[in-house]
């Protein structure tokens, strides 16, 4: 790609603003479902290495047993996010699948040994809930079924569960419109998953909510499917057990609605309190004896107490007197409307969910390149601008040679002002002080006797450290005009496209640096 006639210099309009489409790399993979319409959740996309909607969700498949073992280095400890025991006695590992150009991070359910013995009964089970699709779920996108192993695999969410936020918080708990959010978002895939035919979740309770890379709400869709075939569906407390379960074992929708109003009780309590021992605290109608004192009094009472009376009606003890799916959709949606938005200029904004958690805002990097990458590329390709930046530095200009030839007429004192001021430019870049780096390189720059494509490619990277990534790009994009087999000038300019959310040109660009490399290797020009 030419970046010099590129179609970037028209501005970064929505037609950019796609992912990276690549090839099918998943020999081992079944067949692949297509994806199940889920209202407004999933938008179409392309596929990827996965068969997946790229940067949405993959197609549902078969994994190998040999493809989980890489994935999670043979399933190191070291890989585990929820260990095992008697009441949850299965463990889930995080793992990375080495063939996936988006360089996914999964979860793997292991199940105990012999847990599904009927290989077929495991796989159809699978293959039911894999169907499902939908952004308010931590979707299931595989499974293996090899000898006396049984995993599942799904989407992984890398901000904890909601457990851990509520019980075990360490900086700061949830805030009241967060958890309105929780409840409504929980509510609406339970909804989904009813509307298509799967209304049983096993074992529903705070554990089972994780947060996804932007701090949203999921249902883990591990508790759509039991522990084990003839298993138990509640592995908790039996005091958080819905009554109709302990006579007769079975779970029913009404047993899902308990377990919700339990969730409901935490999410207004921040303490995992007994659905009984709840409703006995507040008889007398005083909802401030439940409520988290943590929230410090910010919250409406007047939406608490729409939460409390809701989560009662799900702790009935007769299940035909508990509302449906619905029911919790339509009572939770307009408390949403009214305390996760910012009034600006009569304009009503959604509050993202990563600023009310209090987590780091999620920046997607580029998909992994086909060919193998430098130094230089993987720092690009992680979005590392720390690395990057020591790289720039060791270099220092060697990649310059060549495209400067000077007359000795041509050392004048301006040359040597403007050589100054590049050396001045060197030293604050070194030090990280990237504003006065800018304004010396660009004083280098402006003079024009010389071209340096370091130069502007140190420029770029200052520009995204001071979070300016429309310059980095023009930058960039001026070092590959200067050295146009530069490998270096095509990574700067897939960082910057990543940074400005155009993730197929970025990848499109981090393939070319990578090819410009190898070419290199083999003997070609290029750097």
């Amino acid at each position: 790609m030419g970046c010099c006639e590129s179609s970037f210099l028209r501005g970064h309009d929505s037609d950019h603003k796609i992912n990276h489409n690549g090839n099918n790399n998943n020999n081992n993979s079944s067949s692949r479902l297509p994806q199940a319409s889920n209202g407004p959740a999933q938008p179409s996309y392309g596929t990827d290495s996965l068969g997946a909607a790229a940067g949405g969700v993959p197609y549902f498949s078969e994994f190998s047993l040999a493809e989980l073992k890489a994935a999670t280095n043979n399933f190191s400890s070291d890989f585990i996010v929820s260990e095992s025991g008697e009441k949850a006695p299965n463990v889930v590992y995080k793992g990375r699948l080495q063939n996936d150009t988006n360089r996914r991070w999964i979860a793997i359910k292991k199940f105990a040994k012999l847990a599904w013995p009927n290989p077929k009964q495991f796989a159809d089970e699978a293959w039911g809930v894999g169907k499902l699709r939908h952004k308010r779920l931590a979707n299931l996108i595989g499974y293996c079924c090899d000898g006396d192993e049984r995993l599942l695999v799904a989407e992984y969410m890398p901000n904890d569960t909601l457990a851990k936020h509520l019980f075990h918080w360490e900086n700061q708990t949830i805030e009241w419109a967060m958890r309105l959010r929780v409840a409504l978002f929980i509510a609406e895939a339970l909804d989904y998953c009813s509307s298509e035919g799967r209304p049983l979740y096993h074992d529903l309770n705070a554990y089972r909510v994780l947060f996804d890379e932007n701090g949203d709400p999921r249902l883990s869709c591990f508790g759509l499917m039991k522990n084990s075939r003839d298993g138990k569906s509640y592995s908790t407390n039996l005091a958080y057990t819905p009554p109709e379960y302990l006579r007769n074992g079975r779970v029913t929708p009404e047993s899902v609605i308990f377990s919700f109003g339990t969730v409901l009780l935490d999410l207004l309590s921040g303490k995992h309190i007994p659905p009984s021992h709840a409703l006995d605290m507040i008889r007398g109608k005083n909802i401030l004896l439940l409520m988290d004192s943590h929230l410090e009094g910010n919250f409406s009472t007047e939406e608490a107490t729409v939460v409390f009376d809701l989560a009662s009606r799900c702790l009935q003890y007769e299940p035909r007197e508990r509302p449906n799916t619905k029911d919790l959709v339509a009572t939770l949606a307009p408390l949403q409307n009214k305390s996760d938005t910012l009034k600006i200029l009569s304009l009503h904004l959604q509050v993202p969910s990563y600023v009310m958690l209090g987590i780091p805002k999620h920046e997607e990097g580029p998909p992994t390149p086909q060919h193998p990458l430098s130094p230089m590329g993987d720092a690009c390709s992680r979005m590392d601008l720390t690395a990057i930046h020591q790289i720039l530095v060791m270099t220092h200009y060697k990649d310059d040679e060549g495209t400067n030839e000077l007359s000795f007429q041509e050392w004048t004192q301006q040359m040597r002002d403007m050589l100054e001021a590049r050396k001045r430019g060197d030293v604050a870049f070194r030090d990280k002080d990237f504003k006065t780096s800018i304004e010396c390189y660009s004083q280098f720059i402006d003079v024009g006797t010389m071209v340096s494509p370091t130069v502007y490619a140190r420029r770029s990277l200052c520009h995204l450290l001071c979070d300016q990534p429309d310059a980095a790009l023009r930058d960039a994009m001026q070092a590959q005009c200067v050295y146009p087999d530069w490998s270096t000038a095509f990574y700067m300019q897939a960082v910057a496209l990543a940074k400005l959310d155009m993730h197929k040109d970025a990848a499109d660009m981090l393939n070319e640096a990578a090819a410009l490399e190898e070419k290199k290797q083999r003997g070609g020009k290029g750097s």
